[in-house]
């Protein structure tokens, strides 16, 4: 198995009790203490970052010299490793914008119906999930700003 693969599942199961305990229990003492401490990124960001520093001159190359186009990125993902880096990309950048949801949810008191799809939504398709929790929470700020 080579160190990116290796990675890959680090990631994976780094993550999944961050986000079970987001989802399902959020208001729980254990949850606000460990996804409360930014330190719980760190495996999954030390593995990104293990795996990304080989691929930085390439990246930084094809980006730097040439407008990115669909067919750049799709050349660029041609690649398994590349594919894989973008997985952990995704699961770096999923969870930080879900532990940052789920920390505006917090501070408001949000109830777990709210939270929880949301969260669900950060975890699967976070550029939405952020969107709709911002959202949210956006409103509750609005409402004490105006009283």
């Amino acid at each position: 198995m080579d160190l990116i693969t290796i990675l890959f599942w680090v990631s994976s199961i780094c993550i999944m009790p961050l986000w079970v305990m987001m989802i399902a229990f959020p208001k729980h003492d254990l949850t606000k203490k460990i996804i409360g401490n930014p330190l719980c990124l760190s495996p999954m960001l030390i593995c990104y970052s293990i795996a990304v520093i080989p691929s930085i001159p390439n990246i930084l190359m094809t980006f730097s010299t040439q407008m990115p186009t669909p067919e750049i990125v799709s050349d660029l993902f041609d690649d398994k490793n590349t594919r894989l880096l973008g997985w952990l990309h995704f699961l770096a950048l999923d969870t930080l914008g879900g532990r940052w949801i789920w920390s505006r949810m917090q501070s408001q008191s949000k109830p777990l119906i709210q939270s929880a799809p949301t969260l669900f939504l950060c975890m699967m398709v976070a550029p939405l999930g952020v969107l709709i929790g911002l959202m949210i929470t956006l409103e509750k700020e609005n409402q004490v700003h105006s009283d």
